[in-house]
């Protein structure tokens, strides 16, 4: 059976008043050994009340994991039944957020990165652009498993931008979806194998912007056997490294490691 070890940290950068990304990790035993959920929500910086409405999305998803979770392992787990349970919800946060934007004239929104870990496998529901990767400690590998729903994605993969010009561009932070803002919500629902060993980070744009692949990934490679004070203390060191890199975005990072 498969059991984890986790870490987070998170910061406001240097501009914001307020930190408008939400975190939560919660674990619990089943019938079939541990299962753990992570998710991370980024309020919109540019629209009013973005810590609310990443928190809300957060709530929804605690609530989820206590109450709806056990039916849905009761009623027998399968890939279609999470995908669709998560939808609903996110569908139904999705309508209240919008209906209190026309209510009370705020804007509210936030991305969804929620990673389910049970049994041998994992589970990503992705909106936005935060990001999940899988870390291979041996090879000192880090795969990105989730793909930005942003402006500057799109054109990368019609061809019209480059990476190293999507990286200067002014867009590079334009959402094309969102949870309270925009249209109908076109989430990416992705699943996989886990192995002992494996790790996932989960990080908000934030984390990224100012630091390398490369710099991650020895942030990962602990010299170590994995423990949570460690995993923590790195996680603060990279996040330190951003700031001092004049990062201006909210920072935030969870580290999940897969043990046996």
């Amino acid at each position: 059976m498969m059991r984890y070890l986790s870490a987070f940290h998170t910061d406001k950068g240097l501009r914001k008043k307020y930190n408008q990304d939400s975190l939560l990790i919660q674990e619990a035993n089943t019938a079939s050994g541990t299962t753990l959920l992570a998710v991370l929500g980024d309020g919109l910086g540019g629209l009013q009340k973005g810590e609310i409405a990443s928190a809300t999305m957060v709530r929804a998803f605690s609530d989820w994991f206590q109450y709806q979770y056990p039916v849905l392992l009761k009623q027998g787990f399968t890939a279609d039944g999470l995908c669709g349970s998560w939808s609903h919800l996110v569908s139904e946060l999705h309508r209240k957020l919008t209906a209190y934007r026309k209510t009370y004239g705020w804007s509210l929104g936030t991305t969804v990165e929620a990673v389910l870990f049970y049994e041998k496998r994992y589970y990503v529901f992705h909106i936005g652009d935060c990001r999940v990767y899988q870390f291979y400690k041996k090879e000192g590998f880090l795969q990105q498993i989730t793909k930005d729903q942003t402006y500057i994605q799109q054109e990368i993969d019609d061809g019209r931008m480059t990476p190293e010009e999507a990286r200067k561009d002014p867009k590079r932070n334009v959402l094309l979806q969102c949870v309270g803002a925009g249209n109908d919500l076109a989430p990416d629902f992705i699943q996989g194998e886990l192995i002992p060993g494996q790790g996932f980070l989960v990080c908000s744009d934030g984390f990224r912007h100012a630091i390398s692949t490369e710099e991650i990934v020895e942030g990962m490679r602990l010299p170590y056997s994995y423990q949570e004070g460690l995993m923590g203390k790195q996680l603060e060191e990279l996040t330190g490294r951003c700031r001092r890199r004049g990062e201006k975005d909210d920072i935030t990072s969870i580290w999940i490691q897969v043990c046996r």
